[in-house]
């Protein structure tokens, strides 16, 4: 890779494939706890863990979720959906104690109560499902109206340790827990993006299409609302609950919603299919994936469609996902990037279209 084209803002940057016998393909979600690493090899249909941060191109994972083996990678093993299986993993979130995965075209997510260490490990609990046997849309199928604890798409999942929430993509909402759940199919405590449990509509002024979560140490509330093409704020995590966004990202306002708000080009402020964002020390790092790059603002906006501070995976703001760096190929540049996180001022990108890890220092 060409690293160069990752900008001044990170150094120190390598890729990480996984196995080398059967590398990444189209990986989807990225987390770091206690210096393992997580990562959702989503286009195969597996969790993977390492036990401390690989630091060459490959490396053989220390356990393998959703598959028996390295080599396996069918849709929950070929088989019926259990509690061992996986279909199309995307968000993860540990603590280095525990571990939630986003099984989101399972419509469930799984939680193990403690790092699994062997292979195809069964969960422990699983969210939006009765059972590990069942996995349709909202429990009934894709006409069934949501409930407190059903689950249709859920790609995003983030704890602060002690609190629970969960991208229901589908449903076109956020669930709040107010603890980790450790029985099965437990009821939401509360929601986001909706005036009850049971309702599908949904206003412009709420998260639209909500596909990751985060939430700073200081209690500030992203969520990357990807359909329209912006990152929602909210400077107080409980304001979430009955208030609108304190600042968007991305858009001007809640009713725009424009691929780089129907400019030919990306800049600064725009937006074009974000799947992520990630706090880092007083700013927050978004996560463009339409244009194949990160955005840096250093620190939380406090006006809509501010101009980000920096650029990290092209030349500058004026360039989208396709440039002549790409005309032969992604693999000199990350090419849509779905989830980024830091650890210390170590960020790691699944650089999905490049069906890899980048990982590099920030400059601070």
């Amino acid at each position: 890779m060409d690293y160069t084209t990752l900008g001044n803002k990170v150094t120190n940057s390598y890729i990480f494939k996984g196995s080398k016998h059967k590398p990444f393909l189209a990986p989807r979600g990225v987390f770091v706890a206690n210096n393992m690493l997580f990562v959702s090899d989503t286009g195969q249909n597996r969790v993977f863990i390492w036990n401390s941060i690989p630091t060459s191109e490959f490396k053989e994972p220390d356990v393998i979720l959703g598959q028996e083996a390295i080599a396996d990678s069918g849709r929950n093993s070929n088989s019926d959906v259990s509690s061992k299986t996986l279909h199309y993993p995307s968000g993860i979130w540990s603590d280095g104690k525990r571990l939630v995965v986003a099984d989101a075209w399972n419509h469930r997510v799984l939680i193990w109560h403690t790092i699994p260490t062997t292979n195809a490990q069964p969960a422990d609990v699983v969210l939006g499902q009765p059972n590990f046997e069942n996995n349709q849309p909202n429990v009934k199928g894709q006409a069934a109206n949501p409930e407190a604890n059903t689950l249709n798409w859920p790609y995003g999942v983030f704890s602060d340790g002690k609190n629970l929430w969960i991208a229901d993509t589908g449903n076109r909402r956020v669930l709040f827990f107010d603890s980790i759940p450790t029985e099965n199919f437990v009821e939401a405590d509360k929601v986001i993006g909706k005036l009850n449990f049971k309702t599908r509509d949904y206003e412009n002024n709420e998260p639209i299409w909500p596909y990751s979560i985060k939430v700073s140490k200081k209690g500030v509330l992203a969520i990357a609302d990807t359909q329209f093409y912006r990152v929602l704020v909210w400077n107080n995590k409980n304001d979430a609950f009955s208030k609108p966004a304190n600042i968007i990202i991305g858009q001007d306002n809640f009713d725009n919603a424009g691929q780089n708000q129907f400019r030919l080009a990306p800049e600064s402020n725009t937006l074009n299919w974000t799947y992520d964002a990630c706090f880092y020390k007083d700013g927050i790092l978004v996560n463009d994936t339409g244009n194949s790059r990160i955005l840096v603002f250093n620190d939380i906006p406090k006006e809509n469609n501010k101009n980000a501070d920096a650029l990290i995976g092209r030349p500058n703001f004026n360039i989208s996902s396709e440039f002549k760096a790409n005309m032969h190929g992604t693999s000199s540049a990350i090419y849509w990037p779905f989830s980024i996180t830091t650890e210390g001022d170590k960020l790691f990108i699944a650089d999905t279209g490049n069906h890899r890890l980048v990982i590099c220092d920030l400059q601070t």
